[in-house]
């Protein structure tokens, strides 16, 4: 993975150059971002260079309150809770039950997600820190066309060092205030543990057989999986 520094966006990288059995991720493909409202004119310089298209993962209350600042740049907005984000905090679930939920009721709007990546336009997935909803989506994309899986893990645990130290500070301060009971939820705002990620691809293809018969089921055809392999895989 190359970690990528573009005004105003934290976590920001292109996934590309992990293996992927003989062959590697291709670069310049697929990319992955918190959200893009303080995006920087040098930043958006950056993007426009290098992106085609965008999936924003975010809910609408989400996006009124920081819209995105990239322009001339199409985007796919796939809202992928079912609820708000707010409502995993309330509910006290850790991480594991909330990528659980993400997989057992969102599996068509993951579905959509990875059908623009599958396009084989350069493209960069976001929600609002690039941790969850985003990490989920890349790493079924990226395991469903042979990505190694520990790479894919080290990916998406990379995201808990690239959150702005100041932002953690501000949300665990908050959450103490405000949420003493929740005891999840500054994990769930900061961290990105490599064992939860490990544990749900394991239950994927536990219950799935594999992370592509996990799309199949979810109504992803043979062909736009071969689409993804042909998009991602060099």
């Amino acid at each position: 993975m190359t970690v990528l520094h573009v005004g105003g966006v934290a976590n920001v990288r292109d996934v590309g150059g992990m293996p992927a059995g003989s062959s590697r991720v291709r670069t310049g493909v697929l990319f992955r971002s918190g959200h893009l409202a303080q995006l920087t004119a040098e930043g958006g310089a950056v993007l426009s260079a290098r992106v085609r298209h965008v999936i924003d993962l975010r809910d609408d209350a989400e996006v009124d309150r920081e819209p995105s600042a990239l322009g001339g740049v199409p985007t796919t907005r796939i809202p992928l809770f079912l609820g708000s984000v707010g409502s995993f905090f309330a509910q006290n679930l850790d991480l594991a039950a909330m990528y659980r939920h993400l997989i057992d009721e969102s599996a068509p709007r993951l579905v959509d997600a990875i059908r623009v990546i599958a396009a084989g336009q350069p493209t960069l997935v976001h929600c609002t820190v690039g941790k969850d909803r985003t990490g989920v989506t890349v790493a079924l994309a990226l395991s469903a066309v042979g990505a190694d899986r520990e790479a894919v893990i080290a990916d998406y645990a990379l995201t808990a060092s690239q959150l702005p130290p100041e932002r953690n500070r501000a949300i665990v301060q908050y959450l103490r205030a405000h949420m003493p009971d929740a005891t999840n939820a500054v994990e769930l705002a900061t961290a990105s543990p490599a064992p939860v990620m490990a544990a749900l691809l394991a239950e994927v293809e536990e219950r799935h057989g594999s992370v592509a018969g996990y799309l199949r089921e979810a109504g992803m055809t043979a062909a736009e999986l071969d689409a993804l392999a042909t998009a991602l895989i060099d």
